[in-house]
């Protein structure tokens, strides 16, 4: 069954790559949505596909796209479901 969710990532997130990192993990992962920086320094996402492919996504963006990031909290949330054929960087 297809979920919806909004996720907000909070920590050292702009700046390092981490909607690239964001985007690669969700191919991967078969997942449509889109990813952008917030004025407050977090990340927003809307993502869409399979639940157990969008845990595995979060488990995943938690860790970073390396030394220089760093994920302190991901929040989830449903959302109504949206039209997507891919993953964008807003």
């Amino acid at each position: 069954m297809i979920q919806s969710y909004r996720i907000d990532v909070y920590g050292i997130v702009q700046g390092v790559g981490f909607r690239w990192f964001t985007q690669r993990v969700a191919n991967k992962q078969h997942l449509v949505g889109w990813v952008s920086n917030n004025s407050d320094g977090s990340v927003e996402m809307r993502v869409q596909g399979q639940e157990a492919d969008i845990i595995a996504f979060i488990r995943i963006i938690k860790q970073g796209p390396g030394l220089y990031s760093r994920v302190d909290k991901v929040l989830k949330q449903p959302v109504v479901p949206f039209e997507s054929n891919n993953f964008a960087i807003k």
